[in-house]
């Protein structure tokens, strides 16, 4: 059976939580959502972005791209001084200036501004990010780690049927900045939380210079660069797709934009329900069965949502569900399969690092997406069929991967 925290999150796990551990795994759960909200809210308001800032694909895909570039630089960073702070002084730190950059985002008043807003808030947002799980493997025992990593990863589900819905309903009836407006209020919530209830955890580690942290850095890319080579080609593959989901299906399916609350809704709620049936596969029959299956199955409905013609609201939220559902659950088995290689030791800078690389990935293939794609003189956005494709292609080439990983690590994940 697998000890992945993303797979063994059961009933009986989470009830046993002691009292004393339940405000921790909440303040981190939301300031986990706060922060992947912010980082997704840009799909769905994208339709807006580009008719009031009088943008085109290329200019709203280096708009999603910066946030990913900021925080791929900074993450780095924090893969090398996550283990040398005070765990909470380094959150507070980090979360603050996210807050401040949502600020700026929503005070923004043209295309530069929100460009440099963004990038501001990736910086710090994406540190923010690998500190939080860093404090729930600190704060909380082995035993119930598990558990605790189930609840604080159902952010991006509670985002999408939450979140979302309330962001662009802001959006679509005052305006775009109401809806960061909205995250930075949403974000004071988790920040009283994190100062007056999440205790400190000093560094007690040795004391290394920049060189050597450098040096250990590079020594675990080295030794486990192919576990890069998982999600990597995912996410490269996948936001090539993704940051023009909400304007497609405007302009071309022919979706009101007062129905994208409902798309995010819909695809947020199977995914909670496919997120756990694929968690009990993986713990079933091993991680790379799994991610195999599911790979293959997610090139349907990559294929069919960047293809789709105009049709009803009803086949729409069918085909966006089921792209939603396969496209998310293959990184369940693939986390799994890294975190039964990596040594505990090494596996929270790691954990960073990785996180860093996807990001860099994810902010490449946006970029690309906004050059390949065009706007048509109707409206219409045309080459997003290419990104179908280009999805396609980096399945294939992560599976191909994964084959190659799991001869090398065979022993390791025997354990799945």
């Amino acid at each position: 059976m697998s000890n992945s925290p993303l797979v063994k999150t059961t009933l009986s796990e989470t009830s046993q939580v002691p009292p004393k551990e339940w405000p921790y795994i909440l303040i981190l759960t939301a300031i986990q959502v706060v922060h992947i909200l912010d980082f997704v809210i840009m799909m769905p308001i994208g339709p807006q972005l580009m008719r009031v800032l009088e943008i085109g694909p290329s200019e709203f895909g280096l708009l999603v791209s910066s946030y990913s570039f900021g925080a791929g630089f900074f993450g780095i960073l924090g893969a090398i001084y996550l283990d040398s702070f005070d765990r909470k002084k380094l959150l507070m730190f980090f979360f603050s200036g996210f807050v401040i950059g949502t600020f700026c985002c929503a005070i923004s008043s043209n295309y530069y501004l929100l460009l440099f807003a963004r990038l501001l808030t990736g910086s710090f947002g994406g540190i923010t990010n690998s500190c939080v799980f860093a404090m729930v493997a600190d704060l909380i025992p082995a035993e119930r780690r598990g558990g605790a990593m189930g609840i604080v990863m159902s952010a991006f589900p509670i985002c999408s049927i939450l979140g979302i819905p309330i962001g662009v309903s802001l959006a679509n009836y005052l305006n775009w900045h109401a809806t960061f407006y909205f995250i930075v209020l949403l974000s004071l919530i988790p920040m009283v939380g994190l100062i007056f209830f999440l205790p400190n955890i000093p560094f007690e580690g040795e004391k290394i210079n920049f060189k050597k942290k450098v040096h250990n850095l590079w020594d675990t890319t080295k030794n486990y660069f192919s576990c890069f080579t998982i999600n990597v080609p995912l996410a490269f593959g996948l936001f090539g797709i993704v940051p023009f989901i909400s304007p497609y299906m405007v302009k071309n399916v022919g979706m009101s934009e007062t129905d994208l609350p409902l798309f995010y809704f819909v695809g947020g709620a199977c995914t909670i329900i496919s997120s756990r049936a694929i968690g009990k596969l993986t713990d079933r029959f091993g991680s790379k069965r799994v991610f195999l299956y599911v790979c293959v199955i997610s090139m349907i409905p990559i294929l069919l949502l960047t293809h789709l013609p105009p049709i009803p609201l009803w086949k729409i939220l069918i085909v966006s569900s089921f792209f939603m559902m396969t496209v998310s659950g293959r990184f369940i088995p693939s986390v799994t399969m890294i975190s039964l290689i990596i040594p505990a030791h090494k596996r929270g800078g790691f954990m960073a690092l990785e996180n860093s690389f996807r990001l860099f990935a994810s902010g490449v293939s946006s970029f690309i997406a906004g050059a390949v794609i065009h706007e048509t003189s109707s409206g219409k956005l045309e080459n997003y069929s290419y990104m179908g494709y280009f999805g396609v292609l980096f399945t294939f080439v992560a599976m191909g991967m994964v084959l190659r990983l799991t001869k090398r690590y065979a022993n390791q994940l025997s354990k799945s």
